[in-house]
């Protein structure tokens, strides 16, 4: 089941894993600025050697995150479509040079300037995606919302958090068991049906499946306000843990991370030219 379903948690016995999750929030929000702040291919190569690593000892298997890989590449294409689309000599404009490999059509001219920051594009796409991933997928909700509330984030958002991550892989399943059934009487929702039948007989589960939800939601909320929830501005955790030897090192690579990043940045600017 766990394969037809995304944003959840993946129980595993690894080293990401048994990291804090004070540790991967701030492992997150570092890599992610480091990432972000920078076009320089090397640096973003080496980002992404260390976020497949990172999923590597993860133990999470790709089928388990195959959804969610294969919309983020369906995104990438359309954002590097439309980025050409718009603007075909952007990369020209931020390299400060023009090579041209073939003329298409009209104004659109194939510049290797425009092509090398487009494959710099799809790199940090594919630097943030399995840290991203890892993130949801190897952090117990309940320790994502002890981690937002240890980092000065309210104890109420982070509730709100982590039953929002709770309840999703739940609705999947629910659509998922639902769906089967509607098929078994004959509601055509196999890849041989319309597209747009299809979609309809989707949304006809689909909403009151959500409405459903929020009603339960709703009476959850109420069952903890009776029993005293958010009358504190604090509150313990059962799933807080100590740091450990690991999480200061993971820590300690975050920094680093994000200290080379800034240092390359500064010293030699955001935008790496290979053709000057």
């Amino acid at each position: 089941m766990a394969a037809n379903t995304v944003l959840n948690y993946l129980p595993r016995e690894s080293v990401v894993h048994r990291l804090t999750g004070t540790t991967k929030l701030a492992f997150f929000l570092l890599f992610t600025f480091a990432s972000m702040i920078t076009y320089n291919t090397w640096v973003l190569l080496g980002l992404l050697a260390v976020s497949i690593s990172a999923f590597k000892l993860s133990k999470i298997r790709f089928k388990e995150v195959r959804f969610m890989m294969i919309f983020m590449l369906v995104f990438l294409l359309l954002n590097n479509l439309f980025i050409f689309l718009f603007d075909p000599d952007q990369g020209t404009t931020l390299y400060g040079t023009r090579h041209v490999l073939c003329h298409l059509f009209w104004r659109y001219d194939l510049t290797a300037e425009q092509l090398f920051y487009m494959v710099n594009i799809s790199i940090k796409y594919f630097v943030a995606l399995p840290v991203a991933i890892l993130f949801i997928s190897a952090t117990n909700p309940s320790e994502f919302a002890a981690s937002l509330n240890s980092i000065g984030i309210s104890y109420k958002v982070g509730y709100s958090v982590a039953i929002a991550l709770r309840y999703i892989p739940d609705i999947q399943r629910d659509y998922h068991s639902i769906s089967q059934a509607q098929q078994a009487r004959g509601v055509e929702l196999g890849k041989k049906e319309h597209f747009f039948t299809r979609l309809k007989n989707s949304v006809n589960i689909l909403l009151p499946l959500i409405l459903t939800s929020l009603n339960r939601i709703d009476t959850i909320s109420n069952a903890m306000e009776l029993r005293g929830f958010g009358k504190h501005k604090k509150r313990t955790w059962y799933t807080k843990r100590s740091f450990a030897r690991n999480d200061f090192i993971v820590l300690g690579l975050g920094v680093v991370l994000l200290g080379v990043s800034l240092t390359v940045t500064i010293l030699f600017g955001r935008f790496y030219n290979p053709f000057v």
